[in-house]
C-alpha cells in the first residue's frame, strides 16, 4: 500500500536522483523537478508536495559560497510546507534561509554519500541528522516527521542546524586531512625504501585507523579531489578563520592542509578546473630549490 503522502525532490544530480529513487521504491508518491528535459515540466507541481528535499549546488567559489541556486527554487515550495536542505551549507545559512523564506519550515539534512556507492548510501545511511534553526514546536514537529519517513539508519540525530551544518564540513574536512596525511606518509615509506602495500596492508588492519582514505593514488591522480572535498574544506578553513580570527596558528594548519593538497592535484593532474573554480587559481606548485 503506498504512502499517502507526497514527496518533492528538486535537483536530480547523484543526490537528489538516489534520495528520489529511495522514496519511490518505498512506496512514497514523488515529484522529481530539475532542468533535465524529463522533469522540467514538473516544477509547478512541487508546491503541492507536503515536503521537498532540496539538493542543488552550492558551489564554493573565490567569493564564499554561491547560495543562488537554492534561493531560486525555495519559492517553488507550496506555503506552510517543509523543505529540506541537502545541499551542504555554510555554519549559519538554514537560519538565514528561514528568515529568508518565512512563509516555509526549513530543516537542514547533511547527506554523506559517496558518489561511487550513493544509490546504496541513500538506501543505507549511518546516521540521519535533521538540523532545526530554531527549537519552535513548527520546527520540532517538522524534524520528527522527516526523521520518520528517511531510510532507517543506526544513528539518528535532531540537533540544531549550526550543529549539523558543521558535522557535514567536519566529516568532509577529517576525510581531506586523512587523504593529504596517507599522501605524505606515501612518499615518506617510498623515500626510506619500503613498500607500500606492506605498510597500507598493517594500516587496513589496525582498528584504530580508519582505511578509507589510505590511498594515495585515487581516481587517476594524487590528493584530496573532487567537488566536494576542495570546496567544502575551502569553506571550512573560512569560517573558522571569520570565528577564531585570534588563532594564527589553526589559520596556518588548515591553509597548510590546503597548499600541500594543491600541489599532489598538480603534480598528477588531477581535478585542477575543480581548484580553479573554488579559489580562482591553479593550484601551488613546489618551488624548485636554487643552486649554491
Amino acid at each position: 500500500m503506498a504512502n499517502v503522502m507526497k514527496i518533492g525532490f528538486i535537483g536530480q544530480g547523484y543526490v537528489g536522483k538516489n534520495y528520489a529513487d529511495v522514496f519511490e521504491k518505498n512506496g512514497y508518491s514523488i515529484v522529481r523537478y530539475s532542468l533535465e528535459k524529463e522533469y522540467v515540466e514538473n516544477k509547478d507541481a512541487i508546491k503541492d508536495c507536503d515536503i521537498v528535499f532540496v539538493a542543488v549546488p552550492t558551489p564554493t567559489t573565490p567569493r564564499g559560497m554561491d547560495m543562488r541556486a537554492i534561493k531560486n527554487v525555495l519559492p517553488l515550495v507550496g506555503k506552510k510546507k517543509i523543505a529540506v536542505i541537502k545541499s551542504t551549507l555554510y555554519p549559519g545559512a538554514t537560519k538565514e534561509l528561514q528568515k529568508d523564506f518565512p512563509h516555509l519550515t526549513i530543516v537542514f539534512s547533511p547527506e554523506f554519500l559517496s558518489e561511487k556507492t550513493a544509490a546504496y548510501d541513500a538506501a543505507h545511511p549511518f546516521s540521519n541528522i535533521i538540523g532545526m534553526p530554531s527549537r519552535s514546536k513548527r520546527h520540532e514537529e517538522a524534524a520528527t516527521q522527516v526523521q520518520k519517513i528517511l531510510p532507517k539508519a543506526p544513528h539518528t540525530l535532531i540537533c540544531s542546524s549550526q550543529e549539523a551544518e558543521l558535522i557535514k564540513y567536519i566529516h568532509n574536512g577529517n576525510g581531506y586531512a586523512q587523504v593529504v596525511f596517507f599522501n605524505m606518509m606515501y612518499d615518506l615509506v617510498r623515500a626510506q625504501g619500503g613498500k607500500w602495500d606492506v605498510v597500507e596492508g598493517a594500516i587496513r588492519n589496525n582498528p584504530f585507523i580508519s582505511d578509507k582514505y589510505i590511498k594515495p593514488v585515487h581516481k587517476g591522480g594524487r590528493g584530496a579531489g573532487g567537488n566536494c572535498f576542495i570546496k567544502d574544506f575551502a569553506m571550512l578553513r573560512i569560517s573558522y578563520e571569520n570565528t577564531i580570527p585570534h588563532d594564527v596558528e589553526g589559520h596556518a594548519k588548515l591553509r597548510s592542509l590546503e597548499k600541500k593538497n594543491g600541489m599532489l592535484l598538480a603534480k598528477s593532474n588531477k581535478d585542477q578546473h575543480i581548484w580553479h573554480g573554488v579559489y580562482g587559481t591553479h593550484p601551488p606548485k613546489r618551488a624548485k630549490k636554487k643552486r649554491t
